[in-house]
């Protein structure tokens, strides 16, 4: 969200983010429909002065005067409500159209419709040359008998996991190594639910826009999240934080739930893309400040490339489109990791700033050192997401024989050097 101030006095930079990120949306209508809240209340305001005024010759007044006095009070008292009534309506859809208004993205973002403009900042580590037929995660996984993938479907449907034997022990292992990393880079681990109210997604981001892509609970009015980052936005919304709190860094561990809807195809197959999974997430909250966030988003970013460079996983830094962001991102770049089965890169990871956009949502404030009450800036980044992630590193680490050489980080974890 943006402050009406803030559109007012750029207009022109708004219009343009509306435009690069492709958001339907008019901002004359917005603008003119606050005028209308504006001139309601202006209204009302005078309505009820008048009344009041009315009101305080009532006492002095005659007879006669009184019945008309009386009258004109309760015409202004019910051309107000009358007015309060309309102006309701009018505050929901300003509110509605306020929520899609876009954040404004860096100067450097790549301006295009889709990821078809996103471009490649980096690439690190050689991809693998095998010297024999390499065989997919699915085969890998059923020539080691390390799930129940075809089982699993009879009893949850598709895009459902089921792992099973060292396979299993190395997922739940991989999380808490994942989380311990963060936390030694100064994060507090935390674990939050995967349920929240719909304010939360809203708060977030996600919502509106993308309900018909969440798991819902009606009975309960609740949503199923698919991040650590739905609850982490909401934490702390409604306080103001001291300066002297900041940053708050949360390295957050949850299950997620998507619902994936709509992709089929030979790289959906097995664990790429799952209704169910783990993931922690790294979160910052801080000071509205640019060159902090800045740093934060380095900081963030290098953290999840320290962990894939851990795992001995090739990988791309991607500097993410204005089309492919999202409505409230800043900057964002994304981290795909190479899958040999398929011959490309494909996301693991999402690093993404968005400075005071969605702490307006959340009403997330920190009283700065000059004592004035600001919206902090947040930022989000994968730690590490699974069962995404065990697709690259099984592919890539496999032998001849079927079966896959750890990563030396990861072999005293597993007590082996062999999965």
């Amino acid at each position: 969200m943006l402050a009406l101030d803030f559109v007012k006095a750029n207009r022109e930079t708004v219009e343009k983010a509306i435009r690069d990120k492709n958001v339907a949306l008019d901002l004359d209508q917005l603008l003119d429909l606050d005028a209308e809240v504006r001139a309601g209340k202006t209204e009302i305001d005078r309505l009820r002065a008048e009344r009041n005024a009315v009101s305080a010759k009532f006492k002095d007044a005659t007879s006669e005067e009184k019945a008309e006095l009386g009258k004109q009070a309760k015409e202004a008292g019910a051309r107000a409500s009358a007015i309060e009534g309309e102006l309701s309506g009018k505050e929901a859809a300003l509110k509605a159209l306020m929520l899609k208004l876009p954040g404004i993205p860096f100067e450097g973002a790549p301006i295009g419709p889709d990821e078809s403009f996103n471009t490649v900042s980096r690439t690190v580590g050689e991809r693998c040359k095998f010297d024999f037929e390499p065989l997919d995660h699915v085969a890998l996984i059923e020539r080691n008998d390390w799930a129940d993938l075809s089982r699993v479907v009879q009893v949850s449907g598709s895009r459902t996991y089921c792992l099973k034997g060292r396979l299993a022990l190395l997922e739940t292992k991989l999380m808490a190594w994942a989380l311990e990393q963060i936390a030694n880079a100064g994060f507090t681990p935390i674990t939050v639910p995967a349920i929240a109210r719909e304010q939360a997604f809203l708060n977030q981001g996600q919502f509106p826009g993308h309900e018909e892509e969440t798991y819902q609970l009606p009975n309960d009015d609740l949503w199923l999240a698919g991040t650590a980052e739905v609850a982490l936005t909401s934490l702390h919304s409604g306080e103001i934080i001291e300066a002297d709190k900041l940053p708050i860094l949360y390295a957050g561990l949850s299950p997620c739930f998507r619902r994936e809807a709509g992709s089929a195809g030979k790289d959906v197959r097995g664990l790429l893309r799952v209704h169910q999974f783990m993931k922690v997430e790294q979160y910052v909250i801080c000071e509205a400040d640019d060159a902090q966030s800045a740093e934060w988003h380095a900081k963030l970013l290098g953290l999840a490339e320290q962990l894939l460079q851990a795992l001995e996983i090739p990988y791309q830094v991607i500097e993410t489109s204005t089309g492919d962001m999202g409505l409230g991102k800043y900057r964002m770049n994304d981290i795909e990791s190479w899958v040999p089965s398929l011959a490309k890169y494909r996301e693991t990871h999402s690093c993404s700033t968005l400075h005071d956009w969605q702490a307006r949502r959340a009403n997330l404030r920190y009283r700065g050192a000059d004592g004035k009450v600001r919206f902090a800036h947040t930022l989000n980044n994968t730690a590490l997401a699974s069962p995404r992630i065990l697709v690259p590193l099984l592919e890539n680490h496999q032998t001849d024989d079927g079966r896959v050489r750890l990563p030396k980080a990861l072999q005293e974890l597993m007590g082996g050097e062999f999965l």
